[in-house]
């Protein structure tokens, strides 16, 4: 099956993402928290053992989804990294030496069936190598515009839910910016060598996008409960890589009557992810709120 590759390369994305995640999360909790956006952040955690892992996991994470995307579409790679939250929390788990509870593998089936339901229906097919400039002309800056709204009204907000959700849109785009920009390098790569990929804008911009979404997670991470921010960037990661993926590159998805079973999918795939992200373990992966935070930073129990 032609697409067995990157769908095997995707979930090994999905798996190193958590870990990266998980990883991260623990040396963000470990420094000072900002109300704004601090350059000096990242050096902050480049100090931290633990995040240095991350970003070990993070490079593996990339490499194999440059190269699931260099062998198969968008709209088929990137929706399977909603598997990253469950994967995250199994985990955390095992760190925290805690087992999952009932409900938590419930929710893990919530997600792995409505992920199973709404590829089915929607049978993503195409898998175009170019992509005309015109369409990066208006794809960039209505990317970049929403991304520097969300981060504005993230930043009026106080530490909390909906900062945290504002920060992890912010970076769910960036990340299928970073993809779908990366895709088209991959098979620059591919058709024209090491010279052309060099070369070519898109392999500077998917570096600058992945940048911006590193920068972002990590105040994302920083800024509220996982409830807020992990389902945002999961979630808004696949449906805006499916976009990408139908707008540049021309995949395409069923429509008509098989929305109606995409749409479950998709509800299935929320439920499961939003009950995973209010679990205590993912409330807090490592470490508890501090005590002088305002009260919608604080996770609700089960």
């Amino acid at each position: 099956m032609h697409t067995l590759l990157p769908v095997v390369l995707a979930l090994c994305t999905a798996f190193a993402n958590a870990l990266a995640t998980v990883l991260q999360r623990m040396a963000a909790l470990s420094v000072p928290s900002t109300q704004g956006l601090r350059l000096g952040l990242l050096r902050d955690l480049a100090h931290r053992p633990v995040w240095l892992g991350g970003m070990v996991a993070v490079i593996v994470s990339a490499v194999c989804q440059a190269a699931a995307l260099a062998t198969g579409p968008l709209t088929i790679v990137q929706p399977l990294f909603v598997l990253e939250l469950p994967f995250a929390l199994v985990i955390a788990s095992l760190i925290s030496r805690s087992a999952l509870p009932r409900p938590a593998w419930a929710a893990v089936a919530a997600v792995v069936v409505g992920l199973g339901v709404g590829l089915a229906a929607a049978d993503p097919t195409g898998n175009r190598t170019h992509v005309p400039l015109d369409r990066w002309v208006i794809t960039l800056p209505v990317c970049a515009g929403v991304v520097a709204l969300l981060i504005s009204v993230g930043l009026r907000r106080p530490h909390g839910r909906t900062r945290a959700a504002c920060l992890g849109l912010a970076t769910a785009i960036s990340y299928a910016l970073t993809a779908a920009l990366m895709k088209q390098s991959m098979h620059t790569l591919d058709l024209e060598g090491i010279g052309a990929f060099l070369t070519a804008w898109q392999t500077y911009g998917f570096a600058i996008a992945g940048t911006a979404a590193l920068f972002l997670l990590g105040h994302a991470l920083q800024s509220g409960p996982l409830v807020a921010s992990q389902p945002a960037i999961t979630l808004g990661d696949a449906l805006v890589s499916l976009t990408l993926g139908v707008v540049l590159y021309e995949e395409r998805i069923r429509t008509g009557w098989w929305l109606a079973p995409e749409l479950i999918g998709l509800a299935l795939i929320a439920t499961g992810a939003v009950a995973l992200a209010r679990l205590p373990l993912a409330a807090s992966l490592v470490a508890p709120p501090a005590p002088s935070a305002p009260p919608e930073d604080r996770p609700r129990r089960m």
